[in-house]
């Protein structure tokens, strides 16, 4: 989905890698099912990650099987590499752009019996994951999960709030029953860890630097966007939606504008929140869904990138940021507490205290040295974060799972 008032590219994927060390111990190549309820053209933090994990496997030489639910719209760009099951789903609720898989254990099960993948991975927690999961049980075949979504801290942004207990443990017996669970950070391993989950590893997340540079800077687009030589474009991209704390970046931009800083607030993506947010704000630039080598023009031509989300298990937003040169806000966890380093490639505040948000992003806002030091602190760390190693990883990862090793 393109907005038109702003100008277009094309598809992400994930650089190959001339590495090709199947299982990463030269063993044979692996046989990998993969189970997703999104995917691309779905536009969202868990599709872009299985799909550049996919990718990368197929990189490295491995043989790669997705099963997901069917589309209304297929990407042709997004499917072409990749053998595919494609499943019954339906829309999700209060999220009709994106679908769910309906239950299909036993089409899984004759899948597995026919061409007995080494391993599964399980990337939802959706029906179709459940039963993708109890269909490579009762196949014998090892299975990882992927911990993408903070489903426990969701529901209380929706009048929930009683039941993030209940979601806890239910993603614990989901993932418990996999053979391991794969998560991006060491802070929320340990905190799985603690909180009963077995089996838990870590495989960090990467970002593609070629694609996310500063050089992709554009004047054309910040004229289009209607900002001046001098004015600060402050950009937020991300899903628009309640769980994402969003109000907080509207009280920072308030700030900067009350301290007499020239910014203008850019709002890339979409989702169930932002009709109101932009009637409620019509003054500020929202540019929709964007995708690609357009995106990461969006991202280089910002100033400053605000992330006060609380709900994340990881944020790979933080990292496109910092590979495009923008020093970032954000709460001292997940993506940024593991990345930024406060002060050096930007600024990071206790978890869940707004206050101090919102005068680190006005205090930035009016620093230009400190942004343009901060700026290309942000660009060299991101330089070291490799997708390709992140796909050894999780081909080790799953080599490991085939062979029987556990942690």
């Amino acid at each position: 989905m393109i907005d038109a008032d702003c100008p277009t590219s094309m598809e992400l994927s994930a650089p190959a890698s001339e590495d090709s060390a199947p299982g990463a111990r030269g063993a044979r190549p692996l046989r990998v099912l993969m189970v997703t309820e999104t995917w691309p053209p779905e536009v969202n933090g868990v599709a872009l990650t299985v799909h550049a994990l996919a990718e990368g496997l197929l990189a490295l030489g491995h043989h790669v099987r997705v099963a997901r639910p069917q589309q209304d719209a297929q990407d042709v760009a997004a499917r072409a590499a990749f053998d595919e099951v494609l499943l019954p789903g339906g829309r999700l609720p209060r999220y009709p752009q994106l679908r769910f898989g309906w239950p299909a254990r036993r089409r899984l099960q004759q899948l597995m019996r026919d061409e007995r993948p080494d391993a599964l991975y399980v990337a939802t927690e959706g029906p179709l994951g459940y039963s993708a999961v109890t269909a490579a049980r009762r196949s014998g075949i090892p299975v990882a999960t992927g911990f993408h979504t903070r489903f426990d801290d969701f529901v209380a942004h929706y009048g929930l709030g009683f039941l993030r207990r209940p979601a806890f443990a239910w993603l614990r017996t989901f993932h418990n029953r996999a053979s391991s669970t794969l998560v991006p950070t060491e802070a929320l391993r340990a905190e799985l860890v603690a909180g009963g989950f077995r089996d838990v590893r870590l495989l960090a997340r990467g970002v593609d630097s070629r694609l996310f540079d500063p050089a992709r800077r554009s004047r054309a687009l910040r004229a289009a966007w209607g900002i001046g030589e001098n004015e600060l474009a402050v950009i937020h991209v991300g899903r628009i939606a309640p769980e994402k704390n969003l109000e907080l970046v509207i009280e920072s931009h308030a700030a900067m504008r009350a301290a007499g800083i020239p910014a203008r607030m850019v709002w890339v993506g979409d989702g169930p929140a932002r009709a109101a947010l932009q009637a409620a704000h019509p003054e500020h630039i929202w540019c929709g869904v964007r995708r690609g080598e357009d995106l990461a023009a969006h991202y280089a031509s910002g100033d400053l990138f605000l992330f006060p989300s609380l709900t994340e298990t990881f944020g790979n937003v933080t990292l496109e940021a910092l590979a495009s040169g923008l020093p970032t806000v954000a709460f001292a966890y997940g993506a940024a507490g593991e990345h930024v380093a406060d002060g050096r490639d930007g600024r990071t505040v206790r978890f869940g205290d707004h206050g101090a948000f919102v005068e680190a992003a006005v205090a930035l806002a009016g620093d230009a040295l400190a942004r343009m030091r901060m700026g290309r602190a942000a660009r060299v760390k991101a330089e070291s974060l490799s997708v390709p190693a992140v796909a050894r990883n999780f081909a080790e990862l799953l080599g490991d799972l085939a062979r029987g090793e556990r942690t």
